[in-house]
Formats: structure tokens, sequence, C-alpha cells
């Protein structure tokens, strides 16, 4: 799953989204002023230390099954992917899986001056970057049921809810897009 910095397809006014393999120990200082923010309550981090960020995604970093990606927005640190194997997930008790899956998680940085657009141009350039690998026919997400705002954003980009099912750490909307649903929505 891994690979150096990667270009991602956005839109000219949202500028140029990259992302590039996450540091552990150099980026969990700034990983942690993210997501211990309101704003990203739904990242289940909130009372983390730096120690505790670093240490989640050097966890990360040592499996085979997933990886966190470090988002770039015209160079500078953005947003947050993780891509993973859902076969290696709890998600695999509570539905069918399909060789071709991938799971995705996304985080966009709090911010002073927001751009019209851009979190819906950072998921749409996390997908771009998962059907990439030719290998993978759908994406899988399991999004806080309570979290309204990506629901919406995944429905535009073609996700279809499946159901919520009850994970060890919240109530999720599992939720599926395949390659052809999300070329659809992105034409």
């Amino acid at each position: 799953m891994s690979a150096p910095t990667r270009p991602a397809a956005t839109p000219a006014t949202v500028g140029r989204l990259t992302t590039r393999p996450l540091d552990p120990d150099a980026d969990a200082p700034l990983l942690h002023r993210w997501v211990t923010t309101e704003r990203a309550r739904f990242w289940g981090m909130q009372d983390a230390t730096v120690d505790d960020v670093r240490a989640a995604y050097a966890e990360i970093a040592a499996s085979p099954h997933h990886e966190a990606r470090l988002g770039l927005h015209d160079g500078e640190p953005a947003f947050l992917a993780e891509l993973y194997d859902p076969a290696h997930h709890e998600l695999a008790q509570h539905t069918t899986l399909r060789p071709g899956d991938c799971g995705m998680h996304f985080l966009v940085a709090p911010t002073d001056a927001p751009v019209h657009g851009f979190t819906r141009a950072v998921i749409e350039a996390v997908l771009t970057e998962c059907f990439a690998d030719p290998e993978v026919r759908r994406v899988v997400v399991e999004p806080d049921a309570r979290n309204g705002a990506v629901h919406a954003l995944n429905a535009a980009m073609g996700f279809t809810v499946e159901r919520e099912v009850e994970l060890s750490d919240k109530r999720a909307l599992l939720s599926f897009c395949t390659r052809d649903d999300f070329a659809r929505r992105t034409r």
C-alpha cells in the first residue's frame, strides 16, 4: 500500500493535493493538534497525548494491513488519510467483504482560512488514490452514525449505505463505494 508522495486529481480552484507516508515520530505533534480538536471528535482521540498519537500511528506504520498518509495542500500539511484492509478489521465480523475491498478514513485539518469545496476535494482525492490501485474494486467506510456531514460527502462520492453496525468504539454507518459508482459521481 505505501508509496512516496502521490499526486491526486483535484479541482484547480482548491489547489494541489498530494499525500506522503506519515512519519509517526515527526508528524505526531502536528497530528495531535488536529485530532484533539472538537472538530475531530469523531476521530476518537480528543484526550490523547502526543505520545498516544505517536504510538497509535507507529502501530499503523508497523501493520502490513493499514497505512496512514499525510495529505498536503500545495505542499503544506492539511489532511490525514488512512487506508486499510477491512478483512483485518472488526468490520469483517459485520458484513461480507469482497476481494478488492479497501477501508478508508480521512480527517481534514482545522484551519482559520477555509477554502470552499476543500473537504469534498480531499475525499475525492483520497478515493482517487484508493482506486488508482487496480486491485481495489470497492472502498468501505464506517463513520460514526452521528456524523451527518461526512455521510453527505460520502453520498456525493457514490457511497451506498448498507446499515448501521455496532463497533467496539462507535455505532457506525457501514457504507460502500464501487469504482463505477465513484466514476459516475466524479465525471
